[in-house]
């Protein structure tokens, strides 16, 4: 697969930029580290050896000052003056005044903590490369003449069938056309379990766009122990991982409101401290009587230590771990400032069919009338909706299936649809009808007493309800709705927990159907009966009492609801490029509990980002009266990149977040198997 098509990478300003490879400037860093030790010895160890100690401080110079040379040339260019210009002025500065091993210490300290900075980020940056890695560089593709060949996965094109090997890497988005196996989609999902594929149906074929996710398989992921062939839906460089990976590697293009703050702030922090150090050295000069190089080197001193290196680095460094640990459970986050929004969400609104449903029938309630055995009642009612094209009869199918043993199944005879009411047919001689209460009162049959009261029941829970009767006999009522996902109570309950005050389903559906779905999952209000425009008022509504909103749905039906609340979350959006562009959040599989995770992980990387910005300001407080006040130039770099690094480190500890756990730490049941 090929990603050199990707939108390119997008600079951060304030953070370090050298423009070489990590190991190359870990190279120069460590020949700096040693002609400094060699200077040092013939400095002050060696008797009588001082006169060698100056070219190797020059070569300190060379190899501490190549890479942050560079870096500054770059930043005033831009029009800037950063991290990197005050220290070669600090040092260029030392040297000017005789103080060669101070300027060298410093150049030493401050690219070695740069390269250190760089190792430690290139961790966070290398577990997203590493998605880019996972689509095998080859495919076997099946030619016309029914040969096998193989080729560049980035020179398949759609419509191509490749096979696939059991327990090797899928080469390309696609769906399966013969074969069944259980492929591990973690790589894109995020789901710990593998979920089993198997071949689509010839109509699904020609219209790709009904193919369920029991069909679709995704470039990148491992197929189990079944060998596979599928149909290539999209070229490499437009597959699913090829997206996620150019998407979480721009993350940074999009900025959060700290981040703007902090560069704003730099600005007119870094002027300013050029103002301050001209001062010190003035004062010092003229006004306190002490020789000029004494005065020079104590403002370069301060130079050094009010310099904001951590304080440039703080905010993307936890961005960057906070995007890269998201992407490695399947949830993809477009840069800082939705990571940063997600952290403040106090108001969500939930779509409910697909997002706090399953968006498919499911048959819920067999209630048997008094004297009638339940197993006949689901005999009669499985032998006509096995054979009838219903929209739910494929619901209660399923729901009966398992229910009824293989030897005690019936046959129906003479199916006959009664349009808008319902089916009848012959199961073992005798008429069997099922459908709704007009399909009997239209008849004549009187609906009454036990019969009445169940479908009432089942109707006040949104349910749609059908009616069984064999000859004259009612049998009962069945209970057919799109159910509720079994999480759903559980993650708004943990979302409660983490702060999330409001809680909200928008529908579609009638009120009664969207009434009984929001009592079972817990939701603060239902609204149903929403058009689209409607449902962007309510986000609107949600948003205008001060609140930071998220809005979770389909990314398709409801993008206009999720561009207007502050966050727009995605779900289930692998294979969906609408989904995968529209939102701020994409949550690669259809999981509902990873939200719970999503916020907890935005709150953790806000809270990352508070420690990080108040350690770097607290040691530059700190650095700046002792540098006036007579700390030498060693201590004063060893501290400054010191704080680089603690930052770096501790927005790192987001790549391990909640790792040991379950992603949501929310169990979740299966997506029910379409008819």
């Amino acid at each position: 697969m090929t990603i050199t098509e990707t939108k390119p990478h997008v600079h951060k300003e304030g953070a370090h930029d050298h423009g070489g490879s990590p190991k190359l400037e870990m190279g120069f860093a460590i020949a700096s580290g040693v002609t400094f030790l060699i200077g040092t010895a013939f400095e002050y160890w060696i008797p009588g050896m001082s006169s060698y100690a100056l070219p190797f401080f020059l070569a300190t110079y060379f190899f501490g000052g190549f890479f942050t040379f560079s870096s500054a040339i770059r930043s005033i260019r831009r029009g800037r003056f950063e991290v990197d210009f005050l220290m070669l002025v600090a040092a260029i500065g030392a040297a000017t005044v005789g103080r060669f091993a101070e300027g060298a210490v410093l150049l030493f300290l401050f690219s070695l903590g740069h390269a250190l900075e760089e190792y430690a980020m290139g961790r966070a940056k290398r577990s997203i490369e590493a998605l880019a890695e996972l689509a095998p560089p080859t495919a076997l593709v099946r030619t016309a003449t029914g040969e096998i060949e193989e080729r560049p996965t980035e020179e398949l094109v759609p419509g191509e069938v490749v096979l696939v090997k059991p327990n090797s890497r899928i080469p390309a988005d696609g769906f399966v056309v013969l074969g069944n196996s259980a492929v591990d989609q973690s790589s894109i999902t995020g789901e710990s379990i593998p979920v089993e594929k198997s071949a689509v149906s010839r109509a699904a074929i020609n219209n790709p766009s009904t193919i369920d996710d029991s069909g679709k398989v995704f470039a990148g992921t491992v197929n189990g122990s079944g060998p596979l062939e599928i149909v290539v839906s999209v070229a490499s460089k437009d597959n699913t991982l090829s997206r996620v990976v150019a998407m979480v590697r721009d993350a940074d293009s999009t900025k959060s409101n700290t981040q703007r703050f902090i560069d704003r702030f730099q600005r007119f922090y870094v002027p300013a401290v050029i103002a301050v150090v001209a001062i010190v050295f003035l004062v010092g000069w003229l006004f306190l009587n002490e020789p000029i190089a004494d005065s020079f080197y104590r403002a370069m001193l301060v130079l050094v230590a009010a310099s904001p290196c951590a304080l440039a680095i703080a905010t993307p460094a936890a961005v960057l771990a906070g995007v890269a640990r998201a992407a490695k459970a399947g949830l993809l986050v477009k840069g800082g400032a939705a990571l940063e929004n997600l952290g403040r969400v106090n108001a969500m609104a939930f779509d409910k069919t697909g997002t706090l449903t399953w968006g498919q029938p499911r048959l819920t309630d067999v209630v048997a009338l008094p004297g009638v055995d339940r197993a006949e009642l689901s005999r009669l009612a499985l032998a006509l909706e096995s054979v009838s094209d219903h929209p739910l009869a494929g619901a209660i199918t399923r729901g009966l299936d398992s229910e009824v043993p293989a030897d005690r199944r019936a046959e129906a005879l003479d199916l006959q649809a009664v349009t808008g009411r319902g089916v009848q047919a012959y199961v073992d001689n005798e008429l069997v009808q099922i459908g709704s209460l007009r399909l009997f009162e239209e008849s004549g049959a009187a609906i009454e007493g036990e019969l009445l009261t169940a479908v009432q029941q089942l109707q006040g829970t949104g349910r749609t309800t059908m009616v069984v009767k064999s000859g004259d006999r009612f049998l009962g009522v069945l209970g057919v709705m799109d159910a509720p996902r079994q999480e759903a109570k559980d993650v708004l309950d943990s979302l409660r927990q983490n702060g999330v005050q409001q809680l909200v389903m928008i529908s579609g559906d009638n009120q009664r159907v969207a009434d009984a779905v929001g009592k079972q999952v817990g939701v603060d209000t239902a609204h149903g009966e929403l058009m689209p425009e409607d449902k962007v008022a309510a986000i609107g509504k949600m948003g205008g009492q001060g609140r930071y909103t998220a809005m979770v749905g389909d990314g398709v039906n409801d993008a206009p609801a999720m561009a207007n609340a502050t966050v727009g979350i995605a779900m289930g959006a692998a294979g969906s490029a609408v989904a995968l562009e529209t939102a701020d959040v994409a949550l690669m599989s259809d999981d509902l509990g990873r939200v719970p995770f999503l916020i907890k992980l935005s709150r953790a990387s806000s809270n990352i980002i508070r420690q990080n910005l108040i350690a770097s300001l607290v040691i530059v407080a700190f650095l700046i009266p002792a540098s006036l006040l007579g700390m030498e130039m060693g201590p004063v770099v060893f501290i400054h990149e010191g704080s680089s690094l603690l930052v770096v480190f501790n927005a790192l500890r987001l790549l391990r977040f909640g790792l040991g756990k379950e992603h949501a730490g929310i169990t979740h049941e299966t997506r029910p198997v379409n008819a």
